[in-house]
């Protein structure tokens, strides 16, 4: 509920403080007192635009703060409590406006961002504007209103997740169907490359091996004549072989080590030398025994070798990568062949996820069939009451799977029908001004009525009315009155006599500068000022008297 108001050089109210109670609120005052002032300024707090004019004229800043308590919503306390904004039981909202346009919003104290003033807000006030009859013109507004009656708001994310779903996968099954051709494309290329490459059969390292086998057998003449040369110099030379002056050198070391022993590690080295020398004559030998200069080998290696660098060429990589960059084509050909599962995949869950669409949507549209015919009596009921005795208005619900949208499959129509005989048309077609207006109020009672909001405020929303009917629609707002805050400006005494409380709008014009006021109205001002409504400047006895009519029928 809201409890108070503060508002500091908002247009052309220099400063008001006002305290709300429980109930109907009735607002009253001249045309052009600013009868609206208050809510414009709520609106501010709620999140509304605001722009360098919003601040009074001399001002530096325009500031307006309101106070809710949360006894009774729990869903804007949970709210605050999820978004760490949360004090006791009470919410302040607060915003400024500086004369440069600039705006901050803030929430129990700490500065938010206007979006989530605007999420909280919508949790704590319902705004029916004078205007918004005219909004029920619209299909989509009719919707709403729909909606906002049969309450299913869980149904109606759930078709509107499944949308989003559904739109989501077709997203990506079209990027990936358009990018189908390439794909074919390359899968048809990469499969003569694989193949190609599967077919030579490059083993990983076998390149630098081929390589260095080729290098030796291309040299296999000079390295048997290098290997004899080196037989001959460390065995085989009659002249002095290395082996030969080793065993001499060793005979000598001896005789040496005979004088003085310190020696002897010379004759150990020589021995050792004398081994590696004949383990490397051993080695050449058998190297020279098992040397294979074949060939058809030869050319195998050279053909092999030379098709190696081809394919390297041709795919634009080096020889020792030839392989690596095969098992690099096989993998990309593989995964290929898994996008196109994931493609009949994709069109599967499409399906799937459409199939799950349109059966929450088929739920809704029950759902709203069965609350329109429930809206239907009450709002036919309400028309009736408010001087339509025929009127006759009827939702049309209409369910077609090919309209898909967030909101469901459904195609809403207001239909009416103002006097006897005459067949249901669209609300558009059949009501005048007035009757546009009895019908709109009758609706937005009633919905109101089924909303969690604990505080609705109607902005002269019954405009067109009069006589008989203002006072049904007095009633009906006090109605509502007793069980959620509703604040009403009105023009009609009819109306504000209904009100629990009542305040008066009145603007002034001193020293050149107008500043509006909002004063609470004990019992005698409030019959004056419905006098006032009633006859205008001049009030009479009569005036007097018709107007503690109205508010004595109600207090």
């Amino acid at each position: 509920m809201l409890c108070q108001l503060t508002i500091n050089n908002f247009a052309i109210v220099r400063f008001l403080e006002l305290d709300f109670k429980p109930g109907m609120t009735s607002i009253t005052g001249e045309t052009g007192a600013g009868k609206s002032i208050a809510i414009d300024a709520l609106g501010l707090c709620l999140g509304n635009r605001a722009d360098a004019g919003t601040v009074r004229p001399g001002a530096t800043k325009a500031e307006v703060s309101a106070r809710f308590s949360l006894n009774d919503i729990p869903i804007a306390k949970r709210w605050l409590e999820d978004n760490d904004l949360d004090q006791d039981n009470d919410c302040i909202l607060r915003r400024t406006v500086g004369s440069d346009g600039r705006s901050r919003a803030y929430i129990n104290g700490n500065p938010v961002p206007l979006s989530q003033a605007k999420n909280l807000g919508q949790l704590l006030i319902g705004i029916h504007g004078q205007h918004a009859h005219h909004a029920m013109l619209k299909s989509e507004h009719q919707l709403t209103l729909l909606d906002s009656y049969a309450n299913h708001k869980m149904l109606l994310d759930t078709v509107t997740a499944g949308y989003q779903r559904c739109k989501l996968i077709e997203k990506e099954l079209k990027v990936l169907t358009q990018s189908q051709q390439e794909r074919i494309s390359r899968k048809q290329l990469l499969q003569y490359q694989v193949e190609e490459l599967d077919e030579f059969n490059l083993s990983a390292g076998e390149f630098e091996e081929i390589e260095a086998e080729h290098k030796k057998l291309a040299n296999g003449t000079a390295l048997v004549e290098a290997c004899k040369n080196e037989l001959f110099i460390l065995q085989e030379n009659d002249q002095g072989s290395v082996e030969s002056l080793i065993n001499a050198g060793i005979t000598q070391a001896h005789e040496l080590e005979s004088y003085d022993p310190l020696l002897k590690n010379v004759v150990s080295m020589l021995n050792e030398a004398l081994i590696q020398v004949q383990e490397s004559s051993s080695e050449l030998e058998n190297y020279l025994a098992g040397l294979e200069l074949d060939p058809e080998h030869f050319t195998h290696l050279e053909l092999r070798l030379s098709k190696t660098m081809e394919l390297a060429r041709k795919h634009h990589v080096s020889p020792n990568e030839l392989a690596a960059h095969h098992l690099t084509l096989r993998t990309e050909l593989s995964s290929l062949d898994s996008d196109e599962e994931a493609l009949d995949e994709l069109r599967q869950q499409v399906a799937a996820s459409k199939d799950s669409y349109l059966v929450h949507a088929k739920k809704l549209s029950q759902s709203r069939s069965r609350y329109a015919k429930e809206l239907d009596k009450q709002v036919t009921q309400s028309i009736h009451e408010l001087n339509m005795p025929k009127g006759k208005f009827t939702i049309s619900v209409t369910f077609n799977e090919e309209l898909n949208s967030p909101n469901g499959c459904d195609t809403i129509e207001f239909l009416v029908t103002t006097n006897p005989g005459q067949p249901l048309q669209p609300l558009s077609k059949v009501a005048s001004g007035g009757e546009l207006s009895r019908i709109g109020l009758g609706i937005q009672v009633i919905t109101a009525k089924k909303v969690s909001t604990p505080t609705l405020i109607f902005d002269e929303v019954d405009v067109g009315i009069s006589g008989a009917t203002a006072a049904v629609v007095g009633r009906m707002l006090r109605k509502l009155g007793d069980s959620t805050q509703v604040l009403c400006v009105t023009h009609l005494p009819q109306v504000a006599g209904n009100g629990h409380q009542h305040m008066f709008v009145d603007k002034k014009t001193k020293a050149g500068k107008t500043e509006t006021s909002m004063t609470p109205l004990d019992r005698n001002q409030r019959i004056e000022e419905l006098a006032r409504l009633l006859g205008g400047d001049e009030i009479t006895s009569n005036t007097l008297a018709n107007a503690k009519e109205l508010l004595y029928q109600t207090v």
